[in-house]
């Protein structure tokens, strides 16, 4: 990605260091989480998508209040990772701003959260070990940027464009929940059975790939800041979160009725009719079979 020229946004709080993770006990709808769902969600860290335990538990989580961290936008000296995520969150910001205008409507940004280990959430303590998540309570994407290291070092993906697809997706879920889906799927959710429950999560997961795709895909027609190599490195970083790759690596076997985030083919193929058409009615997940 070429971002010399491209601004940093504002809505990026830095709590890096202050030790806001906190050991508070997690109540979901008014009882203690069971240590299999944490289990659960923990081996699920390379996934990117909601916040597990919002995916897995299905109810409000309540926690204690968030600790002092950094005020949104404050800059760090010297913080590359850091300049280099700012700069991409304001592309998201000036592709769906753009959008959002066109269709007649007001994108309100959401803030980037950074963290180091644990941090508190309006979804309750997110950890480094869950990878990014988007929390729709408070309307913040989570990420603690040693997640990128461990991307390569552990998936085999590497390329500065691959770590830009995971923040569009994460933001793609933002955009989910300015549109309703995040409050639709909740519904939906509480009438379904297991199985019906990891396909509807697959569905929305596939969506805000299709959403990342369209952030590409303005990126594209900008002309500047795509070079030779990036789409691939997207690409590959779409493959390497597929469950059917995960569960592959992690278990030697494959159970699709327990996906929950979509195959690696589909989750490029998601990414590449938003990247080719460029629009959000292509991305209706929910009404392919």
């Amino acid at each position: 990605m070429r971002l010399d020229d491209q601004e940093q946004s504002s809505n990026v709080e830095d709590r890096r260091g202050s030790g806001g993770g906190g050991r508070g006990g997690m109540r979901l709808g008014g009882g203690k989480i069971g240590i299999g769902t944490i289990v659960v969600a923990l081996a699920a860290w390379y996934f990117l998508g909601i916040n597990p335990m919002t995916i897995l538990g299905g109810g409000d989580i309540m926690q204690e209040p968030a600790g002092q961290s950094q005020q949104a936008g404050q800059p760090v000296a010297n913080d590359k990772d850091k300049v280099f995520i700012s700069k991409v969150l304001k592309t998201t910001e000036t592709v769906w701003s753009g959008i959002f205008k066109q269709n007649g409507g007001t994108y309100q940004n959401p803030a980037l959260v950074l963290y180091s280990g644990a941090t508190r959430s309006a979804c309750g303590v997110g950890q480094a070990a869950m990878g990014p998540f988007y929390c729709p309570e408070d309307r913040k994407v989570y990420l603690d940027m040693s997640f990128f290291h461990q991307m390569g070092a552990q998936m085999g993906v590497q390329g500065d464009f691959a770590q830009g697809y995971v923040l569009a997706h994460e933001v793609g879920h933002h955009v989910q929940n300015m549109l309703g889906v995040m409050d639709k799927m909740a519904q939906a959710r509480s009438s379904m059975n297991e199985r019906q429950a990891n396909d509807l999560s697959v569905r929305v997961e596939l969506q805000a790939d299709c959403f990342a795709g369209i952030w590409a895909h303005e990126l594209q027609k900008e002309g500047t800041i795509i070079e030779d190599g990036d789409i691939e490195e997207a690409m590959n970083a779409a493959a390497a979160v597929g469950d059917d790759h995960i569960q592959k690596q992690a278990q030697g076997y494959v159970v699709p009725d327990s996906f929950t985030h979509g195959s690696s083919q589909q989750r490029m193929s998601w990414f590449k009719r938003g990247l080719a058409g460029g629009d959000m009615k292509q991305c209706n997940t929910f009404a392919q079979q």
